[in-house]
């Protein structure tokens, strides 16, 4: 499959990704705290739309196979504990409060983290990991790590990750019409974990719907 009609639109999100954690760390230098070894938004919850799924499964095929096995192996305990989450969550249905607080609190290591605290595709990493260590604007609440120095009550620059989600919304959608996707308006919408990601090929994340733990809609 032929996806390099997509690489201009997505590369311009992650430079706008890159450049904003780059001119929010120049005027806020003594706030970031990502350096070599921290690995704390690597034990994060979250989903990638569609677009970023296909690239970072493209990426992660071309490692080493050894590099690979390993990480599909800490792939499948992920998905166990995605699993326990997702039975935990199910009992907060009703209580987005709680459901939200779950979901915050949940530490599930990224297969792609290796033993060394190194991400494996780091120059290929999803927008959401780019943009952890500044403040964001995520679902209309502004969010910071906890590990930075940006605190609650002061005035920061934030990045609207709002916007680039619809943006990367949109980019999954046309991926889905040019391949001609009968179920464009179900599938645009779903968030995949990334251990079903690197798993799954780039046919079946495109052609099918991957049911199963670490799927949110």
């Amino acid at each position: 499959m032929d996806f390099s009609y997509l690489f201009e639109p997505y590369d311009r999100l992650v430079n706008r990704a890159d450049n904003a954690f780059a001119r929010i760390a120049g005027e806020h230098p003594d706030c970031i705290s990502c350096k070599p070894g921290c690995a704390d938004c690597c034990y994060a919850v979250f989903g990638l739309f569609l677009i970023e799924a296909v690239f970072l499964k493209h990426d992660f095929d071309q490692l080493g196979g050894e590099e690979k096995k390993a990480a599909l192996e800490r792939g499948l305990s992920a998905e166990k504990e995605l699993e326990t989450l997702e039975r935990t969550l199910s009992k907060f249905k009703d209580d987005p409060q709680m459901s939200t607080y779950s979901m915050a609190r949940a530490r599930i290591r990224c297969p792609l983290l290796s033993d060394d605290d190194a991400c494996i595709l780091y120059p290929y990493r999803p927008i959401t990991c780019r943009v952890y260590g500044i403040p964001t604007m995520i679902q209309g609440v502004p969010r910071i790590c906890g590990s930075t120095g940006f605190k609650k009550d002061q005035a920061y620059p934030i990045f609207n990750m709002d916007g680039v989600q619809k943006e990367l919304f949109q980019l999954s959608k046309d991926l889905l019409k040019n391949v001609e996707n009968d179920a464009v308006d179900e599938r645009a919408p779903l968030l995949v974990s990334i251990p079903k990601i690197i798993k799954t090929t780039v046919e079946d994340l495109v052609n099918e719907n991957p049911e199963g733990p670490g799927v949110e809609s």
